[in-house]
């Protein structure tokens, strides 16, 4: 308590010591003013105390009215002198109406009281910018910073220990000389804790070549090498030109990473959280790595279904379940019920959610699996939902390769239970969660999920009071066990990075991209419709994982070696979904489609699926994926796509 109290005291002091230092340059520009200056003869002596005294009276009551005192003058930035400028402009407004209306002085001109004005505040100002100064920018082995450096401590009583704040700090390149670079630029010279320091701008505006900002000169980006990086010793180089064009990026980023340098981005995150962001110092997201424009879906129509409804999502706690969870959060729904198996993940979700929201979301958690028929039909008793989001599924290729039991149980009959309970509770909408794996399958997890495709089809055709879809979207970024996490921790453990085989490409798109599109193509499903994104270009594995290592400052090869493992049971070289613009029908959003697949019959569907009931009772995977090759026409062996999908379009289009 006793070093706080001192603490606060000696604040306190100085902020009369300076109130002390002001009153000095007041009396002194005052006597300079009326008892020296040869233009003021015409008042007596006690016009000129009057006229004193009223001055510093306006002058103090407006400076102290402004909280000028408040102010820490060593951290005052523009504002703080332009609080200073308003204050004392209005003090010589007062001062010259007061002294306009007293009958008992000799008023002067408007013309005198701003020269009054003016030289107190000059001084005023030149004093508390010497003082940010010596605190900012003195180095104490120079003559002149010895000397400041003893000013500040006879006048203030505080001495200055002086230390080069850019000593050890990363160097940086800003590429872009705009209103981001030069925030950034005056962030990082303002700031006594940065890492960075900037060395250089570098612009293509001719206005701005050759100038300088702060004191950092700005460069020509024609005339930027990578032998003149090296001679400048820059260590990063941070992209701070918003609003850039894919193209443009992607040309800035190859040339740039030539340097051997870092890259950095001064932006928003690639991805909003639900709690917003800010513009800030950050690497080169892996999104952005991909170049590709970010995929608008939502719209206000899409908000105004979901608002004032009971949404349940099944798999509620997983990468696409939870953003599911955020994205119907800001739609104001009546009630959010995430229902999953995994408890951790429902309750890191649910927690989020009530940090963002409060009580203003009526969020309930269920924890039940999607294989309890009974369960389920207890939970839809008590909630009646209107929308049913189905995002409940094993997912991962490799294993379910060896887990067929498993994926069937789960996805197909899990999938067959929340459909049929939906049906029998009158959802209004259930809307299922389907990937371009199940686009002629190779492998057990997209043969269930085509299968579940199957299910929701059939089911629409039944006559029910529940409509039916499904949405089909590739990789999605950064969820639970996809490539990137697994990149990432490859690199941060020195490598290598492994790749099933090089040739193989994959369609991304971000979470909240996903998850947006199966909220959309929710709501504007009639009936029956399986929907589909068209996601782009597809992207080689292998340059992705290049362009990471790069991105981690190290070349591939060399620092990062990149090895083939192999492609894994069931692995496709290229996913297919089959966005043929004439082959499907066209929606509202120019990205979403619907693929023009006729139901199977319910009847068929039935003895399909009491075919896989006798084969996952066996306990057998090699029945059950015998089964499976039986009741799905499309499923092939991954071999026999393999062998012949170099000359595909899509694999054209990856190797361009």
């Amino acid at each position: 308590m006793k070093e706080k109290s001192s603490s606060g005291e000696r604040r306190y002091n100085v902020r009369w010591l300076l109130v002390f230092y002001d009153f000095l340059i007041f009396a002194m520009a005052e006597a300079l003013m009326f008892f020296v200056y040869r233009g003021i003869v015409t008042l007596s002596d006690f016009d000129r105390c009057i006229h004193i005294a009223l001055f510093g009276l306006c002058l103090f009551s407006a400076r102290f009215l402004f909280d000028i005192y408040r102010q820490i003058w060593r951290y005052g930035g523009i504002q703080s002198y332009i609080r200073l400028l308003a204050s004392d402009g209005c003090a010589c407004l007062l001062y010259y109406f007061f002294q306009s209306i007293l009958t008992v002085i000799r008023p002067i001109s408007l013309i005198l009281c701003v020269a009054i004005s003016s030289i107190n505040l000059l001084i005023a100002l030149a004093m508390r910018m010497l003082y940010r100064y010596a605190y900012k920018c003195t180095d104490t082995s120079t003559l002149h910073g010895r000397v400041l450096r003893w000013l500040i401590k006879v006048f203030v009583g505080k001495d200055i220990a002086y230390s080069n704040p850019t000593q050890n700090r990363i160097k940086v390149a800003i590429v872009g000389a705009g209103r981001v670079g030069t925030s950034l630029a005056e962030e990082l010279l303002n700031s006594p804790t940065a890492a960075y320091t900037p060395k250089c701008f570098i612009d293509v505006k001719k206005e701005k070549i050759g100038r300088q900002i702060f004191g950092i000169p700005v460069l020509s980006e024609e005339d930027v090498s990578i032998q003149r990086l090296e001679r400048m010793e820059i260590q990063e180089i941070v992209f701070a030109v918003p609003q850039l064009s894919v193209e443009e990026k992607k040309a800035m980023y190859d040339f740039y990473r030539q340097s051997g340098c870092k890259i950095k981005v001064y932006d928003f995150p690639s991805i909003p959280t639900s709690g917003g962001g800010k513009r800030r110092l950050r690497e080169f997201d892996v999104e952005e790595l991909l170049f590709r424009k970010p995929i608008a879906v939502s719209d206000e129509k899409t908000g105004e279904y979901y608002k004032g409804k009971v949404i349940l999502i099944t798999g509620g706690g997983g990468s696409i379940g939870s953003e599911l969870c955020r994205q119907i959060a800001k739609m104001q729904p009546k009630r959010l019920v995430i229902l999953d198996v995994y408890e951790n993940g429902a309750y890191d979700v649910q927690q989020e959610l009530r940090i963002a929201y409060g009580d203003a979301l009526d969020l309930c958690v269920e924890i039940v699996s999607v294989c309890n028929k009974s369960a389920l039909e207890r939970v839809f008793e008590k909630y009646r939902p209107n929308v049913v989001l189905h995002a409940a599924a094993h997912k991962h290729v490799p294993l379910m390769e060896h887990n067929c039991v498993e994926a069937v149980e789960n996805n197909i009959f899990g999938t067959l239970n929340v459909v049929e309970v939906s049906e029998q509770f009158g959802v209004d909408r259930f809307i299922m969660i389907s990937t371009d794996k199940a686009v002629n399958p190779t492998n057990v997890m997209g043969a269930t999920k085509r299968f579940c495709e199957m299910i929701v089809q059939a089911h629409s055709t039944n006559g029910g009071h529940t409509t039916f879809s499904a949405t089909r979207f590739g990789n999605v970024l950064g969820s639970a066990g996809s490539v990137i996490p697994l990149f990432r921790r490859q690199i941060a453990s020195g490598g290598p990075i492994t790749l099933t085989d090089k040739r193989i490409i994959r369609y991304f798109m971000t979470i909240p991209e996903a998850s947006q599109l199966v909220l959309q193509s929710g709501s504007m499903a009639k009936n029956g419709e399986l929907f589909v994104l068209d996601m782009g270009q597809p992207v080689k594995i292998l340059d992705l994982a290049e362009n990471m290592i790069r991105l981690s400052g190290m070349e591939p090869g060399k620092d990062i070696e990149i090895v083939e493992t192999g492609l894994r049971p069931g692995e496709k070289l290229y996913e297919e979904l089959l966005v043929k613009s004439e082959e499907l029908d066209k929606t509202e959003n120019s990205l979403i489609f619907i693929e023009r697949d006729a139901p199977v019959p319910l009847e068929e569907i039935e003895h399909k699926l009491e075919l896989l009931r006798q084969a996952v009772k066996t306990g057998s995977d090699e029945e059950v994926f015998r089964v499976l090759h039986k009741v799905i026409p499309t499923y092939r062996l991954p071999e026999e796509v393999n062998n012949t999908s170099e000359d595909l379009k899509e694999m054209v289009a990856a190797s361009v």
